[in-house]
């Protein structure tokens, strides 16, 4: 009996399949509120699920979002996530929210979310935003209260208030926990800290200077 062909597009076809259902798939049930306990639950999608019929309104909600962040640091910004970490009823569902204050002239630094696209707008204040593409090229816009920009899943991202007045945006993110690295932090700030004769090579720096971004404190804003 001869041996089974596989077309090179059928082959293409799985591989890709693969890859994108590597991210949050579609949820089997209504909803899977995440758990803690897990002498009694079932195993689904990262998270332990409480029994549907133990469920309440509080497991699907959150209060706050209309306080604004502590943008006093030395970014000028902060990040208020609504993510499943605080909605736990988002486990399975795909996706969160997050509030992004910024304090005059504050920049939410650049970083990548691995597990999600971000979709923004801009409630208050003016923001130059943009992402870089994986052939190095760089997207900008100025955006105004009520536009909205779309920010690729896995690009370095940033964004940053322009005026002289407060800022607010809300962005959502097609993950319930979509992750942050924030590339400065991750480069300079990583425990333990990466070789420094790796960075020099990389960025082309001088070895103290390296040394002087190593010793910073590099900090989260959310």
């Amino acid at each position: 009996m001869k041996g089974v062909r596989f077309h090179p597009t059928f082959v293409l076809l799985a591989v890709a399949f693969t890859l994108t259902s590597a991210f949050d798939p579609s949820p089997l049930q209504d909803f899977c509120v995440a758990i803690n306990d897990t002498k009694t639950s079932v195993f689904v999608n990262g998270k332990f699920c409480k029994d549907p019929k133990l469920a309440t309104a509080e497991d699907f909600f959150f209060r706050g979002l209309n306080k604004p962040g502590n943008t006093a640091n030395q970014l000028g910004s902060k990040v208020t996530p609504v993510n499943v970490l605080q909605i736990l009823g988002l486990n399975t569902l795909g996706i969160s929210l997050a509030r992004i204050d910024f304090a005059p002239y504050g920049l939410n630094p650049p970083h990548i979310h691995p597990r999600g696209t971000e979709i923004l707008t801009v409630l208050e204040g003016t923001l130059y935003v943009g992402f870089v593409t994986s052939d190095n090229r760089l997207i900008t816009k100025v955006l105004y209260p009520g536009d909205v920009f779309v920010f690729p899943i896995g690009l370095i991202h940033f964004q940053f208030n322009v005026g002289n007045t407060n800022a607010v945006a809300l962005a959502g993110l097609s993950s319930q926990n979509p992750g942050v690295i924030t590339i400065a932090k991750a480069v300079f700030g990583s425990n333990p800290a990466i070789n420094p004769d790796v960075l020099v090579k990389a960025f082309q720096l001088d070895l103290n200077i390296v040394k002087q971004l190593q010793s910073k404190l590099w900090m989260d804003n959310n």
